[in-house]
């Protein structure tokens, strides 16, 4: 359904409230701010309940006169860095040797309710990498970290729930 319009997103007003606030829309498929994601695509509390009250107040339309100019500059998407999966983890795991890791791919084809990846330092520490919550997992997409981290050998790695998933690296990065 396109929404490039008022008159195109007003008779969806009410559908796109519920996909939003099921944080269903737009897809992203984890929370906004567990873990240090790049970019985080994840709508704010406050755009969601923009949303929300704009449909409650009747979904108005805005002044024409502030919408943004038409780009003549297309769209392309943007480039990511190549990947190459480090380890595999079905569920959990202990790193036998350092990781640094650029990011996790999810490896299911079905949807994930909710499943929080952390990783738990050998001192203790417990880091917080990824929360899927109602991740479509026919996306295929691989949620990239801000900056690698760097997880040393004896890291505990691991799923709230059952999920296969990939540490993954820059490819040709130096493990050790």
């Amino acid at each position: 359904m396109p929404l490039t319009t008022y008159a195109e997103a007003r008779r969806w007003a009410v559908a796109i409230k519920e996909q939003v606030l099921s944080r269903a829309m737009p897809p992203w498929g984890a929370v906004k701010g567990f873990g240090n994601l790049s970019p985080d695509n994840a709508m704010t509390q406050e755009e969601i309940m923009i949303i929300a009250g704009w449909v409650v107040g009747g979904a108005p339309e805005g002044n024409p006169a502030a919408l943004p100019k038409p780009s003549s500059v297309g769209h392309s998407p943007a480039t990511s860095p190549l990947f190459s999966d480090a380890l595999v983890v079905q569920t959990r795991a202990k790193l036998v040797k350092r990781i640094e890791a650029a990011g996790i791919k999810p490896l299911e084809s079905r949807t994930i309710s909710s499943a929080k990846v952390t990783a738990r330092l050998p001192g203790g520490e417990v880091l917080p990498l990824l929360w899927l919550y109602q991740f479509d997992g026919a996306s295929k997409r691989t949620f990239t970290f801000r900056s690698p981290l760097d997880l040393p050998a004896g890291t505990v790695v691991e799923s709230s729930n059952p999920l296969k998933f990939a540490l993954q690296t820059h490819q040709g990065s130096d493990l050790k």
